[in-house]
Formats: structure tokens, sequence, C-alpha cells
């Protein structure tokens, strides 16, 4: 790792070159993880796991879609019993595949499991523990105490995974943190990394270290902060360096999940950590694997990037969200202001009143007046187009500077200014600048000046294909030199499909936005899907970061065998009804292992409690139980309207 850097700050090998973690090598079955291995891709099958042949077919279409390791649950003894004959008929089929048992609650399925398939996964939150969210008070001897209760809970299943050569996965989920861990850590991660350390001693104690570990959370910023935190930790108390799975829990579906996942799995890939991952959508598990795999192709040839300047002082906590602080330019920056969308419209044929409509603004001839919309970008680039109608009253207009200096006397019209310009000192705005620059750019002359200069906005870009490293690094640069410019994140794509450009740019700019770096985002695109699916990307990567909420947010879990409900149907009829309540989460759980824990922090929640039956929440509060499905999303919106939180339709714009 970076010697330089603080070492409570050390979670990866280094901030500005590109290199894996070298993890422990762990073997599950024919197919080892860590070490030199690729990142592996998984899932989990959404069918009962008593459905023998439906298990069989749903693993075979995952396998064959790419999926390299397939988790199943097992609730109770019955489906880790069953666990052998899909075993069974995979192998008649000549699928050698690893299985995974996924196991809440019950320590014997998981003993049972063990003896049958590659590796199990035990959630140290409800393994040994039961949630009841209460707050317990602990001596440090009673404490002990639980530990010890937990490692006799806990030895069987080591002894006999050591025994029949069976991986094991301590996989934390934030919701799910036990009582005992919430009451002494708080709702944090270091909460989240304590509670699979606990387990983790144990096992080394026992000399077992075929162990994978996770830290996964549906908050993105959680998620990655610790993963990070795990790894310090890990490298402070001496223990092995094991592999990661990443993965962000209940991500959602279509573009809000894929962008949700890669905030938080591309983010620590870019700082090579991670070994294996799997995208948690809400649809069926073979969609799954092809995002996966696109996200850590990207790495197959990172090393050997240009290089980034060392960084020697690092004066970010990876471990905890803290936004930096800008001055305020126009509503660019400072305290209060979110991060604010640049919209690309430079490389159009023309421009019109109806071009406008793909980035938030809707005009209406009979009304003659702009609808602006939740998702209505705050300036538009227009490179050397020149607007000849009136633009709503919120938005800004960005020319190159000579294009500028034919329209200065418009209101809310900006030059975006070359560095060399900016340094050669043509005319510019009194109150709003945009100046290109990359990371390389950034000089002592170029720090005085700007200091100084109380209208101008960085745009910063950079060509190296370790993009969100090499721009970390121009912002670390301005930390360390006391320069509070607001900067906004600048990437360019070519030639990319629709999902290619929501997971690369979620990657390089969400990296950033978690750590509270970045005053807004420009997207500049050519041949990489229409002018709304790249402006609705840049809203979606603020929405994922908690940077700026502009839309319902949905935590809706992936199905799997012990869902009770159809989750993809379900949450559709739910958004139909929900989707302009700008600012609500609201949980949507296929049944209690994913339920009031799980969905965290959302305002309401729709739980899968039995056949037929859902409970629904305020907060972590029970409210209505046993509703019949029937009625539940009807239930659902009364809920919200008792607690004021309604809006018709027709009155959110």
């Amino acid at each position: 790792m970076n010697q330089s850097i603080d070492a409570l700050k050390q979670y990866c090998n280094s901030l500005v070159r590109y290199s894996r973690r070298q993890t422990l090598e762990v073997n599950i079955g024919d197919v080892p993880m860590g070490g030199n291995n690729p990142i592996r891709i998984q899932s989990m099958t959404t069918v009962d796991t008593m459905d023998t042949q439906g298990s069989i077919g749903q693993v075979i279409r995952m396998v064959d879609a790419g999926c390299e390791y397939v988790r199943i649950t097992a609730p109770s003894i019955k489906e880790a019993q069953n666990l052998a004959e899909i075993r069974k008929g995979l192998h008649v089929r000549g699928y050698k595949v690893p299985l995974v048992a996924d196991i809440h609650f019950t320590p014997n399925a998981a003993e049972l499991a063990a003896r049958i398939v590659e590796k199990v996964r035990i959630n140290p939150g409800n393994y040994a523990d039961k949630k009841r969210f209460e707050t317990i008070e602990y001596t440090e001897a009673s404490y002990q105490a639980e530990l010890h209760r937990i490692r006799e809970k806990f030895l069987p299943l080591i002894r006999i995974c050591k025994e029949h050569g069976t991986a094991m996965r301590i996989g934390t989920n934030h919701g799910s943190l036990s009582d005992r861990i919430m009451s002494r850590y708080g709702d944090s991660p270091m909460g989240m990394v304590e509670s699979a350390l606990e387990f983790l001693r144990i096992c080394e104690d026992e000399q077992y270290y075929n162990i994978v570990l996770s830290m996964k959370s549906s908050n993105p910023q959680v998620m990655v902060q610790a993963y990070r935190l795990l790894v310090q930790k890990l490298d402070e108390e001496g223990l092995k360096p094991y592999p990661l799975h990443l993965g962000v829990t209940e991500a959602g579906d279509g573009e809000d999940g894929r962008i949700k996942s890669s905030v938080g799995i591309g983010t620590l890939l870019e700082d090579g950590l991670g070994d294996t991952i799997r995208v948690s959508l809400t649809e069926e598990p073979e969609a799954e694997v092809p995002v996966a795999r696109e996200l850590a192709a990207r790495y197959d040839h990172r090393a050997g990037h240009a290089p980034i300047a060392p960084i020697v002082h690092y004066p970010i906590t990876p471990y905890e969200y803290n936004r930096r602080i800008t001055r305020e330019v126009v509503n660019i920056g400072g305290t209060h202001a979110v991060p604010r969308v640049i919209a690309d419209l430079s490389g159009r044929d023309k421009i019109t009143a109806a071009s406008l409509f793909a980035v938030g603004y809707q005009y209406s001839v009979p009304l003659d007046k702009w609808n602006i919309t939740d998702t209505a970008c705050d300036y538009i680039f227009l490179g050397d187009h020149v607007v000849d109608f009136d633009i709503p009253g919120t938005l800004g207009l960005v020319y190159h500077h000579a294009t500028w200096l034919t329209q200065r006397d418009k209101d809310r019209t900006y030059p975006v200014l070359t560095i060399a310009e900016y340094r050669r000192g043509v005319e510019q705005s009194p109150v709003l600048n945009f100046v290109r620059v990359t990371p390389e750019d950034i000089d002592q002359s170029l720090l005085a000046r700007l200091k100084q200069d109380p209208a101008v906005v960085l745009l910063a870009t950079t060509a190296n294909a370790h993009a969100m490293a090499a721009l970390r690094r121009l912002f670390v640069e301005l930390i360390n030199q006391g320069c509070d410019v607001p900067v906004i994140i600048g990437r360019h794509y070519e030639d990319l499909n629709g999902e290619q450009l929501q997971l690369y740019a979620a990657t390089d700019a969400g990296g950033l936005l978690v750590d509270g770096l970045g005053d807004g985002l420009f997207l500049e695109t050519i041949r990489s899907g229409s002018d709304k699916m790249v402006n609705d990307t840049a809203f979606n990567i603020l929405q994922a970061t908690r940077t700026r909420i502009s839309k319902t947010e949905y935590i809706s879990c992936p199905s799997c065998g012990r869902t009770l409900f159809d989750l993809q149907e379900t949450t559709a009829r739910i958004r139909v009804r929900t989707s302009h309540l700008k600012g609500i989460k609201i949980g949507i759980m296929g049944c209690i292992v994913n339920g009031p824990g799980e969905m965290a922090d959302a305002d309401y929640g729709y739980v899968g409690s039995g056949p037929g039956r859902i409970t629904l929440y305020k907060g972590k509060e029970v409210v209505r139980k046993n509703v019949p499905t029937v009625e539940a999303v009807d239930e659902l919106i009364n809920l919200i309207r008792e607690h004021g939180d309604w809006i018709e339709q027709g009155a959110v714009n």
C-alpha cells in the first residue's frame, strides 16, 4: 500500500495506480477465488428450492449466461436436504458449477448444507442472534459472555466445513445487524465490520481460512465505506487478506438497479478491491450476469494506464461521507447547493425548443410556457450553436468562448474556456466562467489565480484510462492547497451502448461523489445513447450517491426461493402508483429475511409475511399485519396518505 499515506486511511494498494489487492486463494469446488484468479461472477436462484426441476433449469440458464457460482436459499432443513437433489440433477446434465447455500437464522440447515455443497453463506447478524430492535446495555463481561455463546453456536459449522473442504462466506448486511452489534457500535460501517470480524476471529482460532467476506448495503455510500474499513481492519489486526464478495443489496431493477450497483461495486473495483461480484437486480437472475461481467471486464486491461502523480497527504476520510467545502458561484458549490447537471447538446444539428424535451424542459405551445420536470438539467452546453428562443428561467446556456462573445449581453449565458484561454486572460463573464482542466494542468500559478477568482468553476476531465483515480488526484491537490473552487466532474464517452454508458459513468463519477467530491456532473457523449438517456443517467448517478434526490427511491430485493410474492410484478405496480413521490424511499421485500432490517432507511416498507399476506411498515415499525396481497398496494398508498407524504400526481410539477 502507499507507505506515505496515514495507515488508518490505507485500504488499497494504491490510490493512483491500479492493481488488484492480493488476497488468499479460496477453493470453491473447481472454481477457486482470490489469489491470481479473475474476478468471479455469481448470482442467486429465485425459484422455490423445493422445486428441484425448476431450480436445475434456472441454474443452467444462469451458468449458460456466464455465472460461475450459484447461490440457493436454504431456510430450513428440508431445503438444505434438497440441495443434494439439485446438485445431482445438475451433474447428470454435465453442469459442475459450485453451489452456495444461503443461510439465515438456521444453523442446523447450514451444518447439513456444508456437507452437500461447495460453499455456505451465513449472515452474522442472524446466525446466532435475533433482531428485535432493542437497545441493550452490556458490561465488558456480559459482552464477552455473548461472544462465548456465539462461539459455541458457530464451532460445529466451522468443523464441518474443515472436514468436507467447504468454503464459507461471512456476509454482513447493513440492515440486519444484530441488536447486540447495534447497541455496541451503532448503525455504522464499523458495526458491519465488527459483526464479521467476531465470526472471523473464531474461524482463525480454529485455523479455518477457506473464507470469503462481504459488507452489503442498499446504500452505496455505506457499502463502500464498510468494505474499505474491513480491509483496513484486517491489515491492522494482522488477519489474513480474505477475498471480498462485492454487492449492493436491494439495488432494484432497470437503470436504477444497474447504476446503483455500479456506484457501489465499481467504486471498489477502481481501487483494486473485489474478487467476486453479484449484481442484485429485481429481474431474472440470468439478467444480472451480463451486467456483472461488463463491470468486471473494465479491469482486464486497466493495469499499465498512464501514470498519475503520487498522493503524499490524503485529506479524505474514506470511511465516512464529508462533502468537499467549496465557495458558491451562481448556483454551483457552496454549502447548500446540490450537484448540478450540465447536458451536452453541442453535437446536435440544430437547437430548437423541442431539443430541450430530452433534458427535462417541455414547452407547451398553446399555453406558451415551460414545464420543468424533476430531471431538468441546470445548464446546457451548446458549443457554437446559438439559441434564438426564450429559455426557461432556471436554465443556463454555456458556449465556447468565441460564440459566447456574440451572446454575452443575454441573461444566463456563460463561456467555457480552455485552460490556454484562461491563462491568457481573455474576456470573461463577471459572474460565471467554466474552465476545462485536466489533473496535469494544476500547478502553483493556476492555483494562485483560482483562489482569487470568484467567478470560476472548473470543468475537470481526463483522458487517463484510470479516470476516477486521476480526477480524485485533482481534488486532493485542490484540498491540500486550500483552493475551494467548485468542480464539475466531466466524462467523455464514445460508441457505448446504453447499458455500458450507465455502468461506466456510474463507476467513474460515482466513485468521486460517494467521497463528497464534485459540485456537478457533465457527461459528453458521442454515439452513446439518446440525449434523454444521458441526462437521466446523470440524475440517476446523483440519486444513487444520495447527493441529489430527484425521484422516488425503491429499495427492492432480488427475488429468491424465500420470496412470498412476484417481486417484479409487485415492484412495477408500486412504481406506477408512487413514482411521482420525489424523495420518498419505499422498501419492497420478498420475505422477513429482507424485511425491516434490510430496507434499513426506507420511509415505507412492503414485506412478504406469508403466502398471500403482506406486512406494511412505517420506517422500521410494523403498522399493518397480514394484509391480503390483492389489497396491499392500496393499503400502502393509504399509509403514505395518513403520514402526510402523499402528493397527487397533477400537483408534482
